[in-house]
């Protein structure tokens, strides 16, 4: 028996009562289920017949059927319903604002996991202006935070890297649910939109997603694992690397590493107190599709032992700091583009600020780039607080 109840949940009991006669609009994915693991497709259209007119997808689709970044789902015709469903990304996105003149509000209903670069909360604001801009409501089926309510993490995102991963100055790990989200962009951004929430019931912020009793279900194609989710705040960076972060494995994320690496001499020369809470496992293998694809690569298999104390960004640049100085031959940053920015690095989008790239390279700079990550961690900590639902 789940302890926390979910937005969705809560909707099938008594908020739905409040949108009849209204025309729907529904964005959401397969994860978007509640806690007997029935869609919110379903119970909406089986609450509210015929009122559900048009159906968004996140990245990777409705369906969540599109495995890599950049791959733009098709949309299709909901033959059970009568209703179109978009693929609200990359170029789709701008396609499918005219949509809105077919709806009265839009549900919100999608399970982030927590950390800035994931789309979802773009996604989101996205959609939070389209409706500012037509006049339409919004109503959001909140879901928890995986990572818990508490902890933050990471550099503020600088103006400057404002992109698909990284909408607005968030740090790294932000501690939100995505209800407490869409409020804080709608101040942000001043926009005029009524923001109706079905909130959560029994959640604390000291909660991770295994703490809840929910099931973990796939939000995209490589977050398999909640333990997926834990290293992920740290272990995207990767992706601005030549570095495999496990895609086309079993454990994306969990898994990392490149042919060039020697396990054994990268752990030996990292400082202990950087990798507190987690264990890494030296690991051997051979990615099935994206970076290394067919070649045997050598890394590691990261292991969370106490996530109280884990800390995934610190943990993930002190190992990138301590590649690029042991294999200053061999590393190399991942060229544009990424996530559809032609003139950026693809690690400075990730990261948000070009200044991590670049003390990462001088000797003492993963120092100074904790250190600031306090600050900015501090400071987040203060500004979230009018946002939160739950305390």
């Amino acid at each position: 028996m789940a302890k926390v109840f979910i937005g969705l949940d809560n909707f099938g009991q008594a908020y739905w009562r409040r949108l009849k006669n209204k025309r729907l609009g529904l964005l959401a994915n397969q994860a978007s289920v509640n806690q007997d693991l029935i869609s919110a497709r379903e119970i909406i259209s089986d609450l509210l017949p015929d009122q559900l007119k048009v159906i968004f997808g996140p990245q990777h689709g409705f369906r969540g059927e599109d495995q890599d970044n950049m791959i733009e789902t098709d949309e299709y015709w909901d033959k059970d319903l009568n209703i179109p469903v978009y693929t609200a990304y990359g170029s789709r996105i701008d396609k499918i604002i005219d949509i809105f003149d077919d709806i009265d509000l839009l549900i919100i209903d999608l399970q982030d996991v927590g950390t800035r670069v994931y789309t979802f909360i773009s996604t989101m604001l996205y959609f939070l202006k389209a409706c500012s801009e037509r006049g339409k409501d919004i109503f959001v089926l909140d879901r928890p935070n995986p990572l818990g309510g508490e902890i933050v993490e990471g550099n503020i995102l600088q103006p400057e890297f404002f992109s698909f991963v990284g909408p607005y100055s968030l740090p790294m790990r932000h501690g939100m649910t995505i209800a407490e989200i869409a409020y804080l962009f709608r101040d942000a951004f001043g926009l005029n939109i009524d923001i109706n929430v079905a909130p959560l019931l029994g959640w604390k912020r000291s909660m991770l997603w295994n703490d809840t009793g929910l099931r973990w279900i796939m939000p995209s194609p490589n977050m398999p694992l909640f333990e997926t989710a834990l290293v992920y705040p740290g272990q995207v960076i990767w992706e601005g690397t030549n570095i495999s972060e496990g895609r086309g494995t079993c454990r994306p994320f969990e898994l990392f590493g490149a042919p060039f690496i020697n396990p054994m001499d990268l752990k030996k020369s990292l400082h202990a107190g950087y990798t507190e809470g987690c264990l890494l496992q030296c690991y051997s293998f051979r990615p099935t599709f994206n970076k290394w694809k067919g070649i045997l690569c050598h890394g590691f298999m990261i292991h969370v032992l106490n996530p109280q104390i884990y800390r995934p960004y610190q943990t993930s640049l002190a190992i990138l700091k301590g590649i690029i100085e042991l294999y200053k031959g061999n590393f190399s940053w991942r060229k544009p583009p990424y996530e559809y920015v032609l003139d950026r690095q693809p690690v400075d989008i990730i990261t948000g600020d070009s200044s991590v790239r670049i003390k990462l390279e001088e000797e003492n700079g993963l120092h100074y780039i904790l250190e600031s990550c306090s600050k900015d961690g501090d400071f987040f900590l203060e500004y979230r607080k009018p946002y939160l639902l739950y305390r």
